[in-house]
């Protein structure tokens, strides 16, 4: 399946939450911080008012409440809009 983002969303496909502690200890999923950090998979072409910046590739960081988590062919990816992602990282 092809996602193609509308005006100024992003698809971003999150990096997953560490499940191994430095002492070996194994955390649980509901025990898990939601990651901040991310790879933008698809960028819609922006709006007549703000410009699209983000591109395919980048590595962003965002804030811990922001977009909508949505689930495709198993993989779970956040689609928000691009003034939701606070820097990207070079």
């Amino acid at each position: 399946m092809n996602i193609k983002p509308l005006a100024d969303r992003v698809l971003i496909n999150p990096t997953p939450a560490e499940e191994v502690t430095m002492s070996g200890i194994i955390i649980p999923d509901s025990a898990k911080e939601k990651p901040l950090k991310g790879t933008v998979i698809a960028a819609g072409n922006g709006t007549k008012d703000e410009e699209m910046i983000l591109k395919e590739g980048d590595t962003v960081l965002y804030g811990k409440y922001a977009g909508t988590e949505i689930e495709v062919e198993g993989n779970k990816y956040l689609i928000m809009r691009q003034s939701d992602v606070l820097a990207v990282i070079e």
